[in-house]
């Protein structure tokens, strides 16, 4: 352990202390408007690939030109949104047929039940994650209200507003019109929820058929949708927070089939670590073409990679002669 040192230093100096470590910088004014939009601190693990190894001073590889970082940067911001595209459809259709699934078989306010978890399950959790968000829903609307009070608006107006505000969410109108049970049925729970506790309450339900038959509406084995929900969930936050996605080595490895029923990679069902951004993408590709039949999602994936062609696709995780899978030319 020591003291922190560094000093905070402004862009010009940014630019020096890049250009001194053997960056090449044709265009000074273009280069100081994108470190103006895009942080040096954000940047660095972008300019990892293209410095020298094992160097203290972070130098560059001889006749690296700054265009090739931002060129990475673009490429990982817009696989980012490709991901994130596939994560929200994919997200929807996890809360739905979860929804479709439960509330039929065991009633409207399903997951208000203990039983129908396991023991070891936050069950407390999810019910004060549910019930913040209704109050916070109903706390917004007072707040408004209060200020339509406050408007010169006629009586009327003033009742007509709060009424279309009342409407503006479920978690509004259910507390505003129903005081039993105290919190909202589950179809709009599971709207509620983020993607992580969608999550866990997948993972936590009490009964394996039950996990069956919905990972089944999905053309899945409850395992596999169990470990994906949970390794999309952390790719999703990595796309929210904006951080490096390309070449990222997965901490939460998502569980693969052991046996094959439904199309699938060749290279993902040799042995291997499979620790690589390859791995997320097939399985989001599966997944779309699920959710959503007619999907282009491959064919974008493809015209990236190929508008990119200087990325390192095996620090993604991709094989060599990944596009003569037929995985990957299954029409979309």
């Amino acid at each position: 352990m020591k003291p922190f040192g560094k000093p905070a230093i402004d862009i010009p100096a940014q630019l020096e202390l890049l250009k001194h470590r053997g960056l090449i910088i044709q265009d000074e004014d273009r280069a100081r408007c994108f470190l103006e939009a895009v942080s040096f601190f954000r940047l660095t693990p972008y300019m990892r690939p293209f410095q020298q190894t094992d160097d203290a001073d972070h130098r560059f590889k001889p006749s690296t030109r700054l265009h090739a970082l931002t060129r990475l940067y673009d490429f990982d911001r817009r696989l980012r949104l490709l991901v994130m595209d596939a994560i929200e459809r994919i997200e929807v259709a996890a809360r739905a047929v979860i929804s479709n699934h439960m509330g039929p078989k065991y009633g409207a306010h399903w997951y208000l039940q203990p039983r129908n978890f396991q023991r070891d399950y936050r069950h407390q959790a999810l019910l004060d994650s549910i019930r913040a968000k209704q109050e916070k829903a109903l706390q917004d609307y007072q707040r408004e209200c209060s200020r339509i009070d406050a408007s010169l608006a006629s009586e009327d107006r003033k009742s007509q507003l709060k009424s279309l505000r009342a409407k503006e969410s479920y978690a509004r109108h259910y507390a505003l019109t129903y005081n039993d049970p105290d919190l909202m049925p589950g179809w709009a729970a599971m709207e509620e929820i983020t993607l992580g506790e969608l999550s866990h309450l997948f993972k936590g339900l009490a009964r394996d058929a039950d996990k069956k038959a919905i990972a089944r509406r999905l053309n899945l084995p409850g395992p596999l949708l169990q470990s994906w929900l949970h390794t999309l969930t952390t790719i999703r936050n990595i796309c929210a927070h904006h951080a490096r996605l390309w070449n990222r080595e997965l901490g939460i490895r998502p569980e693969l089939p052991k046996t094959v029923n439904f199309p699938w990679p060749q290279h993902l069902q040799k042995p291997g670590q499979h620790a690589r951004l390859f791995t997320v993408l097939c399985i989001l590709n599966l997944l779309m073409r699920q959710v959503s039949p007619h999907t282009s999602w491959d064919r974008r994936l493809r015209e990236l990679l190929s508008e990119f062609t200087e990325i390192n696709l095996p620090a993604m995780g991709f094989p060599l002669d990944w596009q003569n899978d037929p995985f990957w030319q299954a029409p979309g």
